[in-house]
């Protein structure tokens, strides 16, 4: 008898997080919605004279050794749909020890702007770098990139706090340095902040290339359940996390918000603070970023135990987001908590469908048999005809809760986890 209970507390927690509260939500989304009430945006090449109107935005950023990539970052930014005058970037180097730190000062030394724009931005050249013993500011007569080099790494929040401090525009622009963001994307995030419940506004990461759409395929497949997710949420409330490659913020929501220095999940625990001051953070999936799909098995599994890692973290940093104080406390434990314990609930079940004989149990086992069967050939790359796209979910349904025992095993164990690109 009570194997039975253990198997449908089991069931039932696996089920509930995974079909029962995206149910909730489309249910919620149906009774109760909040829709963002909008500017209508206008792209900055057509000469508007609101422009004036539009909000100053600082995109700050914190990178670590990432030379081959950060040239064209900072183009991107650079080259956004969004007003020139508008919109500057601090980028803080954290201990890099490539050539990201030279790049940084080639920007600084030439106003921040790539070569191929460089002649339509009249400014002169000085720079003027200022050291406080500890790091080093450069920036430019009137640049529009500014850096913030530091000679030893102190994680990305220490990171992000600087960056914040530096940061002048009304609205701030998150990101990372390997996504590419789309022309339009900052132009239609800003589109949220006309409504003035909303605090901060997060953009979609698609993982794949804009030349063949986003993939359907392993984490891709994850991911695409993830951003569905968060879009429900959004659509009545408030989203547990942000896309961290692109998502903008109230800056004055921040001056009261910084991060605690070993802090994992920036990009949950910013937006959470910002819901605990009274206001909305909304998921816009028309502002995209674009990743790669694949960084590796071994590179991917790292992460993932690390973000999984950083929920339990959140308990210990912030235990008012299990108190009253937290506006989404319901949605915080079913979107992040829930699933630290499907692991637990996954082992119980098949231990328990072992151990039951009637037939009912017995088609459990052996579903479960299979379905693990599926995900080991996947792993393995073995190819099974029609099952293969079956084979590829559970393979990334087994790696990711294998990454969450994992992170559960790194807790207990007091291990700690550190920022990795």
């Amino acid at each position: 008898m009570k194997m039975r209970y253990v198997f449908w507390l089991a069931a039932a927690l696996i089920g509930y997080s995974y079909l029962g509260y995206p149910a909730w939500l489309w249910l919620r989304s149906r009774w109760s919605p909040r829709p963002v009430r909008r500017s209508s945006g206008q792209s900055s090449r057509e000469g508007s004279d609101r422009s004036s109107a539009i909000p100053a935005v600082t995109a700050v950023m914190v990178v670590r050794n990432e030379e081959a990539v950060i040239a064209h970052k900072l183009e991107n930014l650079l080259t956004l749909d969004y007003p020139e005058e508008k919109l500057d970037v601090v980028v803080v180097s954290d201990g890099s020890s490539d050539r990201t730190p030279a790049i940084l000062a080639d920007y600084a030394r030439n106003s921040g702007v790539p070569s191929e724009i460089r002649a339509d931005f009249r400014t002169d050249d000085r720079t003027d770098d200022r050291t406080d013993g500890r790091t080093k500011v450069r920036t430019g007569a009137r640049t529009r990139v500014r850096s913030l080099m530091k000679p030893a790494s102190e994680g990305k929040a220490s990171g992000l706090n600087d960056a914040i401090k530096l940061a002048t525009g009304e609205v701030l622009l998150f990101t990372d340095a390997r996504q590419h963001i789309e022309s339009g994307a900052l132009r239609l995030l800003i589109e949220n902040f006309a409504d003035p419940d909303v605090g901060a506004a997060s953009g979609e990461l698609m993982l794949g290339d804009p030349a063949n759409g986003e993939t359907g395929k392993g984490m891709g497949l994850y991911w695409r359940i993830e951003k569905k997710i968060r879009e429900l949420e959004s659509a009545s409330g408030s989203v547990v996390g942000v896309t961290g490659a692109i998502y903008c913020a109230r800056r004055t929501l921040l001056d009261a918000s910084l991060l605690p220095v070993d802090t994992i999940l920036d990009d949950v625990l910013l937006p959470m603070q910002i819901v605990r001051q009274g206001s909305r953070v909304i998921f816009d999936s028309r502002a995209r970023a674009w990743d790669s799909p694949n960084l590796g098995e071994g590179r991917e599994f790292s992460r993932k135990v690390r973000t999984l890692s950083g929920n339990y973290q959140l308990l210990q940093l912030a235990p008012w987001l299990l108190s009253s104080q937290n506006a989404i406390r319901f949605e915080f434990i079913s979107h992040k908590l829930s699933r630290l314990a499907v692991p637990f609930a996954l082992l119980a079940l098949l231990i328990a469908s072992a151990f039951l004989p009637q037939p009912l149990y017995r088609a459990a086992l052996a579903a479960q048999l299979a379905f693990y069967a599926l995900s080991l050939a996947a792993l393995a790359g073995v190819k099974i005809g029609p099952l293969s796209r079956i084979a590829d979910a559970a393979r990334t349904f087994v790696v990711l809760n294998s990454a969450a025992m994992v992170a559960f095993i790194n807790f207990v164990a007091g291990r700690k986890a550190v920022w990795a690109r």
